[in-house]
């Protein structure tokens, strides 16, 4: 079977490179807000889904929560085991195939780490997944860019230079996805990699969270937890129960 865009990029050591300058505050800041919205009773099991190399689990695990961060990418889960302890544990899984049944209190896919797939059945199955893991009142939260204000402001070229390198990217949509080129040359190599996410919606997600058996409780637009407005919001943020 061929391998996807994301297996290749995500467990590339230039990903992380590219990605270095994420905001640990912004993650934290995140989590508080949702923990005082969710208010997750002391023992609780949290999931994290595409976890990468653990910021959100790790920090989630520091408030006390038994938490589970699984990742298709190898090189981000070996990253993560380090931080590993009683309550706070690393998987390389798709999340896809998801094996936990009845087991979670809540769900979290964070920092659009969806929309990968390249049909809805395979979104569907995910959610579906998801939908297992957890305990019947459980929750799932997913955090999604706001597609309408990326298209609209979309920078269709730019330049990041990060340790030495010179990244060269260039973002368009095309059949309903997001796509980004990522071109660089490091030590006389040259390098190309792509990110293709779905330019999905709420009303997108409406429609493949009652294909899979989950409702929407809450939507919000930022990570203050700010009301959603499809022209001015940051994030789509969606809070959902088992239906």
């Amino acid at each position: 079977m061929q391998r996807k865009w994301f297996q290749y990029w995500f467990n590339s050591p230039f990903y992380h490179i590219l990605y270095s300058q994420r905001n640990d505050a912004e993650a934290e800041f995140l989590i508080d807000n949702l923990s005082a919205y969710l208010k997750p009773a002391a023992q609780s099991r949290i999931l994290d889904i595409a976890c990468g190399r653990g910021r959100h689990a790790i920090y989630l695990n520091k408030k006390g929560y038994d938490v589970t961060g699984i990742d298709l990418s190898e090189q981000s889960i070996r990253y993560a085991q380090q931080f590993e302890q009683k309550n706070l544990h690393f998987f390389v899984h798709d999340m896809r195939k998801l094996s936990f049944i009845n087991y979670f209190d809540i769900a979290l896919n964070l920092f659009t780490s969806f929309g990968y797939f390249e049909t809805e059945k395979d979104h569907v199955n995910a959610l579906k997944a998801f939908r297992k893991g957890l305990k019947e009142n459980g929750t799932l939260v997913i955090d999604y860019f706001n597609t309408e204000k990326i298209v609209k402001n979309l920078t269709h070229q730019e330049t990041k230079t990060l340790e030495g390198i010179e990244f060269h990217l260039h973002k368009f949509v095309s059949e309903g996805k997001i796509i980004k080129h990522i071109n660089f040359e490091h030590r006389g190599k040259a390098y190309a990699f792509e990110e293709r996410v779905q330019a999905f919606k709420l009303s997108d997600f409406e429609r493949m969270f009652e294909k899979s058996g989950l409702t929407i409780t809450a939507t919000f637009g930022s990570y203050a937890l700010d009301a959603y407005d499809e022209i001015q919001s940051d994030r789509l943020i969606l809070v959902c129960k088992k239906a």
